[in-house]
């Protein structure tokens, strides 16, 4: 998986492919370590991570009647934590572009799910941080 921050696109999609070959034959074992992939590389960028959530995905498809009820769970939360940790990243270039999208997700009279209301916490954070270093650094800011 590490390959996967490699620049050229044909390694990448080499990785994506030779990931969803893994999950057809151990779909809860390429599940699982992609998921502590991700729990390990926490920085990882975006494009990067993207490519594994991209094969999770695949996986799932594939072979959703055998997976079993406890990996569902899992992986639930960490597709929804993971995705919004995408759209953060995402958001420190195009931050009214991500909020456009995640303003989407608000309806009246629902609650918010949590991980929308994360993610524009993160957004405020992130922003909010880099902001400040524009500033110091004799930028405009925001």
């Amino acid at each position: 998986m590490d390959a996967t921050t490699d620049k050229e696109p044909l390694v990448q999609e080499q990785i994506y492919n030779a990931l969803c070959y893994l999950g057809q034959a151990e779909p809860e074992e390429i599940l699982h370590s992609c998921d502590e992939y991700l729990r390990q590389h926490d920085k990882l960028g975006y494009p990067h991570r993207v490519i594994i959530l991209r094969a999770m995905e695949t996986v799932v498809k594939n072979n959703i009647s055998l997976l079993d009820k406890s990996t569902a769970k899992e992986l639930v939360r960490d597709w929804q934590e993971a995705a919004s940790a995408v759209l953060v990243a995402v958001g420190q270039r195009f931050i009214n572009k991500v909020m456009e999208e995640v303003l989407t997700k608000f309806q009246p009279g629902i609650l918010p799910h949590y991980f929308v209301v994360q993610t524009f916490a993160n957004l405020s954070v992130s922003n909010g941080e880099l902001g400040r270093a524009a500033e110091a650094s004799g930028g405009l800011g925001w």
